[in-house]
């Protein structure tokens, strides 16, 4: 298939981005990913990889366009899960102790 990323024409094949991406460790996923075989990659690796540009060079969305239209999995961003809440030692206490001025 052929795609435009970063204003250079390339050549891509679901089976050439599987074999340009063996033997590469996903960094850790902030962000756009691609599932490429059964792993999860950041989609700026993938484009850094495949079309060997610098990340600068081409946006998040130039990659995810031609990956899915390769027929790869492109999930929406991770979602990291908001932090819970602890109370603090004063907070515990003052729970323990019950609120004051009720009998």
């Amino acid at each position: 298939m052929r795609c435009v990323i970063a204003r250079f024409p390339f050549e891509l094949t679901k089976s050439g981005v599987l074999e340009s991406m063996k033997g590469i460790k996903p960094e850790e996923v902030i962000g756009e990913s691609v599932i490429i075989g059964r792993r999860t990659y950041p989609v700026k690796q993938v484009g850094q990889v495949i079309t060997r540009q610098d990340r600068r060079d081409f946006s998040a969305g130039e990659v995810l366009r031609a990956m899915t239209q390769l027929g790869f999995t492109c999930p929406g961003p991770r979602q990291t899960a908001a932090p819970t809440r602890v109370p603090s030692p004063f907070q515990q206490a003052s729970a323990m102790l019950g609120v004051p001025g009720t009998v």
